[in-house]
């Protein structure tokens, strides 16, 4: 199991600490490091600032998001981080939710997810192979474009730029059944949100023949601290805003993937508080079990045995978002 660092997205400002943990991990073996975006800083950008400041460590987005670009521009920023980075980029990529999409981009959510991620897809992977102009006939990504509201002057077009690689790899985050069984079939690799090593009979039903090197890349939080709970707190903060305020009261899929993986009853109850304006009450209506199982938090000698558990498992690379230099240190020696 490889070891990643992901550094999500910033908060109100860039984050100073993200280059230095980012060229720890390069030096203390780390196989990747990742980038994110919701709705502030973009995932392209600082993966292109620590490129410029590593030089073995692979690049990955987790996640770029689809309604942020259309596939031929995000083809772009792959092939072009790709070049200036030797050969290190990984595009992974998120749907995301009605109301990021709508809300944020102002863009209709696909009424068929699946079929608008497959061909979102289909036209990158065409733009890396560069054998011909990219086409589709399409439902959401016609190549050329077919709207009734066009010109009707568009022209396939072949990618003026040679990509380093046609096999940059693409990986997905997906949260439903359907959409990780596609994943498996289109994608090179996943990106789970939530990932328990005592409950991947969650996922088997839709990881059946898995391609040979397929990745299976989830981010857990990693802390070496001697208070456990208090090590919980920032998972059970971000666990309460993804499920209470990353999505509608009426459509969640991560209030929906945790109450397939057992906790329903809460997860409801999270969205409810949170909605409510009562932030600090859902944050501690995120049962710490949950937390616990989905990360890694505690003495160094607790960490060591719940590490095991990830790495009996199918999981290829664990991404930690991990807040200090030495709990990085610390996986790196107990992952060995």
């Amino acid at each position: 199991m490889r070891l990643g660092l992901a550094l999500g997205y910033w908060g109100r400002g860039p984050q100073p600490a993200h280059l230095d943990l980012a060229t720890e991990a390069e030096r203390l073996g780390y196989d990747s490091v990742w980038t994110a975006e919701a709705w502030g800083s973009d995932a392209f950008t600082p993966l292109t600032w620590i490129a410029a400041h590593t030089s073995r460590i692979r690049l990955g987005t987790a996640i770029a998001q689809m309604a942020a670009r259309t596939p031929t521009a995000t083809a772009m920023h792959a092939l072009t981080l790709d070049h200036l980075s030797g050969g290190r980029m990984m595009l992974g990529l998120g749907l995301s939710g009605p109301q990021v999409v709508e809300g944020w981009y102002g863009r209709p959510f696909p009424a068929s997810p699946l079929t608008a991620t497959r061909e979102y897809v289909d036209v990158i992977r065409q733009v890396l192979r560069r054998e011909g102009p990219v086409a589709l006939d399409g439902r959401f990504h016609s190549h050329p474009y077919r709207g009734g509201d066009g010109t009707g002057m568009g022209k396939p077009l072949k990618p003026i730029t040679h990509p380093l690689r046609a096999d940059l790899p693409i990986l997905l985050g997906a949260e439903g059944p359907k959409n990780i069984a596609q994943t498996t079939r289109i994608a090179d690799g996943w990106l789970p949100l939530y990932w328990s090593p005592t409950r991947t009979d969650v996922y088997r039903a839709a990881l059946t023949d898995l391609p040979e090197g397929f990745m299976i890349a989830p981010m857990a939080r990693a802390k070496v601290c001697d208070d456990v709970a208090e090590g919980l707190l920032p998972v059970k903060a971000m666990l309460c805003f993804y499920i209470g305020g990353m999505g509608h009261a009426a459509r969640n899929f991560h209030a929906d993937l945790m109450a397939r993986m057992g906790y329903e009853e809460e997860a409801r109850r999270i969205q409810e508080l949170f909605l409510a304006g009562r932030k600090e009450e859902a944050v501690l209506a995120v049962p710490d079990a949950f937390a616990d199982e989905i990360s890694l938090v505690g003495p160094r000698e607790r960490i060591a045995e719940r590490l095991e558990l990830w790495r009996k498992g199918p999981v290829t690379d664990l991404l930690v978002t991990a807040p200090d230099p030495h709990t990085l240190r610390v996986l790196a020696e107990l992952n060995g």
